[in-house]
C-alpha cells in the first residue's frame, strides 16, 4: 500500500458485510440423515424404517446428527435474531416480575409461593397466622438449582407437625424426581433418596411415610412405607403387576386415612389405611371393574366415592366407614345429570360442585342445610376453571380460579352464603387492556355434521378481512382445551393474529362421549374436526390458507403430523412440540415408557384392526413426496414420554421426502424432556423462538 493511502471507511464496511459488494451469504444447507434400513414384520405386513437406527442414545452418530440439525436451525434463523430478542423483552416487559401467590392456610401456618426479578424460579414461603408473623423461606428453588441447566420441583409436602419439608426435584427434565426432606427449623436435609420417588405422603407420627417407586418402564408400581431414622429394607404395601396402571398417592381431606391410587386410562382401583396406624395394611375399597373410575376422600367417618359408575358424567356417594363394603349403606349425594361433574369440595355446610355444562366449565354451590342451589358468575362465558386447596372444612368460602383468553388469572374467594366473589388477585399484565380485545365462541361443521367448538381472540383495531390465525389443538385422554391467559400471546395479537383453539372430538370438553368419538377407531374425528374449523374460519373470512398457523405438542403433535399429511397446503406454517408421531414404532415397542397404558388410548397393535387403523393414520409412516408447510418441529433430549427419537425421526423423513423450498427445523433441547425449559425466562425464549419463526414464515418479521 502507498503512503498516505487512506482506505475508505465505506469499503472497509463493504469487505466486512457479505452482500455488500453483491456477494450473498450462502444458504444453509440443510443435513441428510445416513439411511440403515430395519424392518418389522407384523400381520404379514413389512415395515420398513430407515431411520430406526436413531433410537441408539449412545450411537455417536445420533448425537453428532441432532447437532446437525440443531446447528442447521441455528443457521436458518440467524436472520431474526434481533427478532427474537425483541420479543422476549416484550414478554419480560409485560410481567410482575417480583410477585407473590396469594396466600392459602393450612394448619398454623398461610402458604404461597412468590417470584423476584432476574430469577429463574419461585421461592416457597410461609407465614404464621400470628399477627406481625416473619416470613419463612422454606425452599428457594434457585439455590437448588445452582449448577443445573434443567431443574423442577416435583411435589411439596409438608409434615402434619408442620416441621419438616419433604419434596422431589429432578435435575434433567426426564421425570426421574428425587426425594429430599428437610428440617425447617435448622435448615438441614434430614433424609435424601436416590432413586427416583414419583410420589409420597406423610403418616401422622411426623416420620413414617409412604413413597412410590418406578418399574423399567418408569411407571410407577411399588408403595413402600419408610420410617426415618431405621435401618434394614423398607416395607413393600403393594407391588401392582399389571403394566396398563400407575400408582399415586393421596391423603384424605381430613388426613385420617392414605390412599394408594392405581388407574389406567379408563378404570381405577384405591387402597387406603389409617393415617394414624403405622402397622396398618392396605385395604381394597372396591375391586377394579373394567370401564369404571372411582376416586376417594374421606371426612368426618364417611368416604366418598366419586364414580362413573352408572353414570357417564360422574356422581358422588357416601357411605360409613365402617359399613364402607356394603353396597346396600351407600348414599347419594349428587346424582347421575347430563353435566359432567368433574370435581367437588365438601364443606360443613356447603357443597361446591365443578362441573361442564354443554362443554362450558362453571361452578354450582349446594346448601347442605335446604338443599337448595344455585350457580357462581364468571367474568367471561367460557373460562378454564380450578380450585383452590380448600382445607378449611368450616369456611362458608370457596377459593377458586379462573382465566380465558382475555381475562389474566384472577383468584377468587366466593362467599356461598351471601353468594358474592371477592377478587383476591388477578395477574398483574403491564400496558394490558382487555377492553381492547374480542374472544368468541363458535361452531363448526366437521365431515359427519358434527359441530365442533372453537374459541378465538383478537386485537381491535386491525383492518377489515382476513388475518394471520394460530391454530391450536390437542384433542386427546379425554382432557380439557379450555381457553387460559396468556400475556407473551399478546406479541401475537398485537401483530394483528387470532389466537384459537379447536375443541377437537378425543378430549373431554363435551363430555365422555365426546372423548369416545375420537379415541381407538375413531382418532381419525380428531383430525377430521381440526380440518373443519380451519376450512370454517376460512369460509367466515377471519382468515386466508396462507396465513394459518397449526401448531400442537405431544398428542397435539399428532394431530398436526396427521392433518398435514392428510392437508398439507391448508396451512402455510405447522409447529409440532414434542411431538407423539412414530405410532407404529412406539405403540409396538411394550418397553417404551406409556406404551403399555396407551393401549386404552390408541388401541393394541398386535390386533390387528388396531394395527391396520393405526397405520392409517400414523404421522411417521404416512409422509409424501409433496410440498409440506413450513414447519417447526422440537423435542427434549430427555423426555419420557415422546422419546427425543420420534421429532428426530420424522424431521429426517420428511426431509427426505418434502418437495419446495419452505422451511423444514428442528430444535432438539439437549438439557429438558416433555415439558421444556424449567426456568420462566428460559421458556419465554423458546416461545420468542417460536414465535420469530411463526413471523418470518409469513413474511411478517420486518
Amino acid at each position: 500500500m502507498k503512503k498516505g493511502f487512506v482506505f475508505p471507511v465505506a469499503l472497509i464496511f463493504c469487505v466486512l458485510i457479505p452482500g455488500c459488494l453483491g456477494i450473498s451469504k450462502p444458504e444453509p444447507v440443510p443435513p441428510a440423515a445416513p439411511r440403515y434400513p430395519h424392518i418389522t414384520e407384523v400381520h404379514g405386513i413389512s415395515l420398513t424404517d430407515d431411520y430406526y437406527w436413531m433410537r441408539e442414545r449412545e450411537n455417536p452418530q445420533v448425537m453428532a446428527y441432532i447437532e446437525e440439525e440443531n446447528a442447521y436451525t441455528r443457521e436458518a434463523m440467524d436472520g431474526t435474531e434481533g427478532l427474537q430478542k425483541r420479543l422476549y423483552r416484550e414478554m419480560v416487559s409485560r410481567i410482575r416480575e417480583n410477585d407473590r401467590d396469594v396466600p392459602e392456610q393450612e394448619g398454623n401456618y398461610e402458604y404461597y409461593t412468590k417470584t423476584e426479578r432476574g430469577k429463574e424460579y419461585p421461592l416457597y414461603c410461609r407465614k404464621k397466622l400470628d399477627s406481625g408473623a416473619a416470613e419463612e423461606v422454606i425452599l428457594d428453588v434457585n439455590t437448588l438449582a445452582k449448577g443445573y441447566d434443567y431443574f423442577s420441583i416435583g411435589l411439596i409436602r409438608i409434615s402434619p407437625d408442620e416441621e419438616k419439608l419433604a419434596y422431589t426435584y429432578d435435575t434433567t427434565g426426564a421425570e426421574e424426581y428425587r426425594l429430599a426432606i428437610k428440617d425447617l427449623s435448622s435448615g438441614s436435609l434430614l433424609e435424601e433418596r436416590s432413586f427416583p420417588t414419583p410420589d409420597f405422603e406423610w403418616m401422622s407420627d411426623n416420620k413414617t411415610y409412604l413413597y412410590t417407586v418406578e418399574d423399567e418402564a418408569w411407571r410407577p408400581y411399588r408403595v413402600y412405607r419408610h420410617t426415618m431414622g431405621s435401618v434394614g429394607e423398607d416395607e413393600l404395601l403393594y407391588e401392582e403387576k399389571d403394566g396398563r396402571y400407575w400408582m399415586w398417592l393421596s391423603a384424605s381431606a381430613d388426613k385420617s386415612y392414605l390412599f394408594v391410587g392405581l388407574g389406567s386410562k379408563t378404570t381405577s382401583e384405591i387402597h387406603f389405611l389409617k393415617s394414624d396406624d403405622v402397622q396398618a395394611r392396605l385395604t381394597c375399597f372396591a375391586p377394579r371393574r373394567q370401564g369404571v373410575e372411582y376416586y376417594l376422600n374421606a371426612r368426618d367417618g364417611y368416604f366418598y366415592t366419586f364414580t362413573n359408575e352408572g353414570a357417564p358424567g360422574f356422581k358422588l356417594e357416601r357411605v360409613p366407614a365402617a359399613r364402607f363394603d356394603q353396597p346396600s349403606a351407600r348414599e347419594t349425594v349428587v346424582a347421575p345429570s347430563p353435566d359432567t361433574l368433574t370435581d367437588y369440595y365438601l364443606f360443613e355446610d356447603y357443597l361446591a360442585l365443578f362441573l361442564r355444562h354443554k362443554g362450558i366449565p362453571g361452578i354450582r354451590i349446594k346448601d347442605l342445610k335446604t338443599g337448595d342451589e344455585h350457580s357462581v358468575e364468571l367474568p367471561d362465558p367460557v373460562m378454564s376453571i380450578w380450585s383452590g386447596k380448600n382445607k378449611n372444612y368450616k369456611s362458608r368460602l370457596l377459593r377458586f380460579s379462573c382465566s380465558s383468553l382475555v381475562t389474566p388469572a384472577s383468584v377468587y374467594d366466593y362467599d356461598m352464603e351471601k353468594r358474592e366473589s371477592l377478587l383476591l388477585k388477578r395477574s398483574e399484565v403491564k400496558g394490558y387492556s382487555k377492553d381492547e380485545y374480542v374472544m368468541e365462541r363458535l361452531e363448526a361443521p366437521s365431515h359427519d355434521g358434527t359441530l365442533v367448538p372453537i374459541i378465538l381472540a383478537y386485537k381491535k383495531g386491525f383492518p377489515e378481512g382476513p388475518r394471520p390465525l394460530y391454530l391450536y389443538g390437542y384433542g386427546a385422554y379425554g382432557d380439557n382445551n379450555d381457553p387460559y391467559f396468556s400475556s407473551a400471546r399478546l406479541s401475537l395479537l398485537n401483530r394483528g393474529f387470532i389466537f384459537a383453539m379447536v375443541q377437537a372430538r378425543g378430549g373431554g370438553e363435551m363430555g365422555i362421549s365426546w372423548y369416545e368419538a375420537g379415541k381407538f377407531m375413531n382418532k381419525k374425528n380428531t383430525f377430521y374436526d381440526t380440518i373443519a374449523c380451519a376450512e370454517h374460519l376460512i369460509r367466515e373470512g377471519y382468515t386466508e390458507q396462507d396465513k394459518i398457523v397449526l401448531s400442537g405438542g405431544s398428542a397435539g403433535g399428532l394431530l398436526v403430523g396427521a392433518v398435514v399429511n392428510m392437508r398439507p397446503s391448508l396451512f402455510e406454517v405447522a409447529v409440532a412440540s414434542v411431538p407423539f408421531v412414530d405410532v407404529m414404532n412406539t405403540m409396538l415397542d411394550p418397553t417404551i415408557p406409556l406404551t403399555v397404558g396407551e393401549y386404552e388410548e390408541w388401541g393394541d397393535p398386535m390386533q390387528k384392526d388396531y394395527f391396520d387403523y393405526m397405520l392409517s393414520y400414523s404421522p411417521y409412516d404416512n409422509i409424501q413426496e409433496t410440498e409440506y408447510p413450513h414447519m417447526l418441529i422440537t423435542g427434549g433430549l430427555n423426555d419420557p414420554r415422546v422419546q427425543y427419537w420420534e421429532p428426530l425421526k420424522w424431521t429426517a423423513r420428511l426431509r427426505k421426502e418434502t418437495s419446495g423450498d419452505k422451511l423444514l427445523l428442528l430444535r432438539m433441547n439437549t438439557d429438558s424432556g416433555h415439558m421444556g425449559s424449567s426456568g420462566r425466562y428460559s421458556w419465554f425464549r423458546e416461545l420468542a423462538f417460536e414465535y420469530a419463526f411463526i413471523l418470518h414464515a409469513l413474511g411478517m418479521d420486518r
